[in-house]
This record gives C-alpha cells, structure tokens and sequence, in this order.
C-alpha cells in the first residue's frame, strides 16, 4: 500500500488523474455547504419528533463527529485517492467479498447525489415564492406535465425548470477543476455562514430561551399532530425516524475527504480538512434547531409550510425580525446556502464515481477527466440522474421525503460498512504508517455506531414512507449487476492494476491475505439480522 503522495504526471495516462491543487482549507470551503442541510429536514424531523426535535440533531451531531476520526484513519492510508470514505473502505472489504466493496461505494453517491435534486427543488420554491407570492398565481400552479411512477408522483413544473438551471450553473462552475470551485465555495460559504449564524444566535441574544417550548420532553402521539405521547414502542420508532433522516444531514461532512488525491500535502490536509469542518457543522447543527424550536415552539413547528421545507427560509428569517427587508434579503441568502448545498454535493459524489471508475467498480466511462481536472463525465452522470429525480422531488412533499428516505437507506449502509472498515484495515494493514491514527476506543466507538446506524434504518425508514426500507434496499443492489458487467466482461475479472498498487499488494491479481477470518462475514450477518430485527420490533 503505497502511502507516497506523488505529483500526477503528465502523459496519456492523465486523463485519469486528478490534480493536486488545493489544501485543507479548500477542502474545508468546498464541504462548507453541509450546515445548510439543515434546512432540508429540520421542519420534517419537527413534525414527527415533536419536542424531542433540538435533542436529535445534537446526539446525530455528536455521532456523525466521533465516527468521522474513523474516516480520517482510512483515508490517510490512501493518499492517491479521491472519492471519500467509501472509496477508502471498499478496500477493506475487497479481499472478503468482492461485491461488498462496490456497494460501499455506490450507496455512498445515491445517498449524496440526490442533494443536487432536492435541495434545487426547495432552492426553486424559494425562488418562486419570491417572484409569486400568491400560491395560485398562473407561475406558481404551471406545470408542463405531471404524472405517478409507483408510491411517488412526478411534475414537470416551472421549480422543476429552475431547479434545472440550478444544477447546470453548479455544473458550470465546476467545470474549472477543484481549485475554481473551492475558489467559488469560499464566498458563497461566507455569505452562507454569517446567515446561518445570525439566525442562530440573534433569537437567542435578543428574546432569550423559550424554555416552554422544550417540555414536554416526549416525542408526540402521531406524527404532524401536536398531542404528546410517551416514551413507548410508537414513540421509540418516532424518534429513530428522526435520528434516521437526520444522520442524512450531520454526518455529510466526511465528504472533506473526497479530495485526498487533490491535496497538496494530504499526510495533514486530510485529517484538518474533516477536523475543523465538523467543528463547523458542530455548531450549526447543534445551535440552528435549538433556536427554531426555542422560537416557533411545537405549533409553529408543526405548520405545514415549515413540515414540507417550502417555508423553512421564511420562518427563519421570522425570527430574526427586522422587517420585510431583512427578511428578504435572509431569504435570498437560503437561497445561496442550498445552492453551496448543490456544489458540495457535485463535487464530492462526482468525484466518488470517478475514483469508482479508476478502481474497477463502476463503468469505465467516468474515469475521464477534463484538461482542468475536473470527472466531467462523472459530472454529466450526476446530472442526469438528478434530472430524473428532480422531477419527482418537485411533485410534492410526499415524494421528496421518499427520496430523501431512499437514499439514506444508502447513506447508513455505506456508514456501516465503513465504521467496520476501521478495524479490518487495523488487522489487515496494521503494519502500514498512518499519519493519523485514531484511539482504539475511537474504532471501538465507531463498530459500536454501525450498528446503531443498522437501528435507525431498520426502524426509522418507514416513519418517512412505508416503501423506503424496501426500495433503498433494491436500490443498493443495483450495484451488482453493474459490478458484474464491469468486472467480468470488461476487465476479464482482474481489477486495475492501479487499484493493486493503491490496495499494496502488487500486480499479480492477488488481493492479499484475510487476516480477519470470518469475522468480516459475521458483522455482515449481524449487521442485516439487526436492520430487520428493528424493523419487526419498532412499530406505529
């Protein structure tokens, strides 16, 4: 395993290379659009958590920090690497299973990509609200067509047209390479932050804390309806719905190290780079819903414009006062915030097909770069997708909250399969210096949480649509057959050699000796009989 950080050189061979152009702080810049993401769920979990809200999104903040010191770890160890922990884990499972590694990988970017789809689609509402303020304005009711695929409906509606522009204009920026976009990241972070900041702390500064509107400290009886329940089985399952969809939201900030390859000195840009950006989400996620809740109580959190994300930036800026221009001029600014929101998105799931690609898991089609660096075909692929998506994200609240559920089912398998990467690659490549090594309490920690993580989607998914379990699940093993056509018929069954120099194990084909035995395929067993364990238990 070969840990020299090495200049990409310059040849036939640099269309699969990414360019080393940036250091932690760029990394920092470009992974800045996390805090915002707060904005996609905060009314959601509101409405089916209730009261419980504020102490949600702090526990799911301090998981998503300790878990991040295991990615820090594996992703010293591959300094060539782009793509983010997932890339960095399917290592670990290779040598045990070859098509685990892939769907590490792939649950990874269908459960980053769709920020690109659903964050333009609140972006447009936003947009749309502020050229038509009137809901049944001629603007606002237009739709091209519209239509239902399964549990999900579709439009084709004037934010599904904005939110396309969105995406192409992130599309466009990040056609310059890292460096161009880390650039544009910087400004639009500190225009994001100083918002995000301001509604968080000037409540509290000018009004004080609403103690009332913390009690009582039970989750509610139904979901969207304000009548307390109890700590019960129903309120149990209410409450890892919410830290289900919110793991979503704190623990994105991992994708501060998809761009270990692009980094000048990655032996100490990697682990700064995750460090400080979940310092920053620290704040954010812990302070912005604690004010929401302080200031709009259970009702106003249970209004159905707050509930659906559509009037989010409005009752934000709400309450901070100032009037009708202040209030416009916050709205616009959460406009901004999810579009850093798309950027950060692109960047990083773009970059996880690419390095995908380059390893031998995904279609060799994406491990093309363009001359400034940047994995435009990887790029396309988001968008296209996304396109599909959006339009079901801009149907309504029922399909946007099933979109967000699906690939969260994505998001908490990759998340499991990564936290136990920690300790395969401790027995695996224990011998191998890493420039960041965490505590064995840390990795401990971290096996621990992978299985609280298998919890949460077992019994949470179904709080968002009764079908989300089952369709995240068929939606992750997708990745077979795409593996298979990648392994077997275009690479003949041996990976890239490339993928075996990186893995250090030579070129032979050879992946290496399993030092951990079967305890890889225990954790898998337990891993599965847990998620649907929880499913069987926790129930309305």
């Amino acid at each position: 395993m070969t840990l020299a950080a090495t200049e990409a050189p310059v040849g036939p061979d640099d269309v699969h290379r990414l360019k080393r152009h940036i250091s932690w702080t760029g990394a920092f810049w470009v992974a800045s659009g996390v805090p915002a993401l707060v904005l996609f769920s905060i009314g959601g979990i509101a409405g089916t958590t209730g009261t419980v809200a504020f102490a949600i999104w702090a526990a799911s903040m301090a998981m998503g920090f300790l878990q991040s010191f295991v990615y820090a770890e594996i992703a010293g160890l591959f300094p060539n690497k782009s793509g983010g922990a997932s890339i960095y884990g399917a290592a670990a499972w290779v040598r045990y299973a070859k098509p685990i590694a892939p769907l590490s990988v792939w649950c990874n970017w269908f459960a980053w990509s769709p920020v690109l789809s659903l964050g333009s689609s609140i972006a447009a509402g936003y947009i749309l609200t502020a050229l038509a303020p009137d809901a049944t304005s001629a603007l606002r009711t237009w739709t091209l067509f519209t239509g239902s695929l399964g549990p999900v409906s579709f439009s084709f509606n004037a934010a599904f047209f904005i939110g396309a522009a969105l995406m192409l204009l992130t599309f466009f920026i990040q056609h310059r390479g890292i460096l161009g976009t880390a650039s544009v990241q910087k400004y639009i972070g500190i225009l994001v932050i100083v918002p995000l900041a301001i509604v968080g702390l000037v409540p509290l500064l000018t009004h004080g804390v609403n103690w009332a509107n913390f009690t009582p400290f039970v989750p509610l009886a139904e979901a969207y309806k304000p009548e307390p329940g109890a700590w019960n089985i129903a309120g149990w399952t209410l409450v890892l719905g919410g830290m289900f969809i919110a793991a979503w939201s704190t623990y994105g900030f991992e994708t501060a190290v998809c761009y270990t390859s692009e980094f000048k000195n990655p032996k100490t840009d990697t682990f700064k780079a995750i460090f400080y950006s979940g310092l920053l989400c620290i704040a954010f996620f812990v302070i912005v819903p604690f004010t929401f809740q302080s200031e709009l109580g259970l009702t106003g959190m249970l209004e159905t414009p707050v509930v659906d994300g559509s009037g989010v930036a409005a009752a934000l800026a709400h309450m901070v006062g100032g009037g009708p221009l202040i209030e416009n001029a916050l709205v616009m600014l959460m406009i901004l915030a999810l579009l850093l929101c798309i950027m950060t998105a692109m960047a990083g799931s773009s970059r996880t097909l690419f390095q995908g690609s380059v390893d031998g898991w995904l279609p060799r089609y994406l491990s093309f770069v363009n001359h400034h660096g940047a994995p435009t075909n990887a790029m396309w692929t988001d968008l296209g997708f996304n396109l599909v998506l959006l339009a079901i994200a801009c149907a309504d609240a029922t399909s946007f909250f099933f979109i967000l559920a699906v690939s969260n089912c994505g998001y908490i398998i990759f998340n499991f399969l990564n936290l136990n990467a920690g300790w395969i690659h401790r027995i695996d490549n224990g011998h191998v210096d890493r420039p960041f090594k965490a505590p064995v309490a840390i990795i401990a920690i971290g096996t621990l949480f992978a299985f609280v993580n298998a919890v949460f989607m077992g019994a949470g998914a179904k709080v968002w649509n009764p079908m989300a379990l089952w369709a995240g699940l068929i939606t992750a093993a997708m990745i077979v057959p795409v593996f298979f056509y990648r392994h077997y018929v275009q690479d003949k069954g041996r990976f890239p050699d490339r993928m075996l120099e990186d893995l250090g194990v030579g070129s032979d084909g050879a992946l290496g000796e399993r030092k951990a035995g079967v305890l890889p395929y225990l954790t898998l067993a337990a891993g599965v009989a847990t998620v649907l364990i929880a499913n069987w238990v926790f129930q309305f």
